[in-house]
């Protein structure tokens, strides 16, 4: 994986505002996946999005690590619903108006 696609977990901390052992205890939760690379740590650019939103959760909404655990089984589930229901929808359309 290149340079450009990591962003460093001291970088990230700084501009959010969050803790360095928070986002370690996301990995050891098994919430996200880091990167080490020469004695740094990195979080790889497809998942600063999550990153963000749970880091929001912890700080903003006063979250814990298992309260977010299961705010993304449900964000996740809600997703397939979603992605179920337009497919019913378009599998609906070819039978009429």
């Amino acid at each position: 994986m290149k340079n450009e696609n990591l962003v460093l977990i001291a970088q990230f901390c700084l501009h959010y505002e969050a803790e360095p052992s928070f986002i370690s205890s996301l990995h050891d939760f098994g919430l996200i996946s880091l990167l080490e690379l020469h004695d740094e740590r990195y979080i790889a650019l497809n998942e600063i999005r999550e990153v963000e939103r749970m880091v929001r959760l912890h700080y903003d909404l006063g979250i814990n690590l298992e309260g977010i655990d299961a705010i993304n089984i449900l964000l996740k589930q809600i997703a397939e619903l979603r992605q179920e229901l337009m497919v019913a929808k378009n599998s609906l359309k070819s039978f009429g108006p």
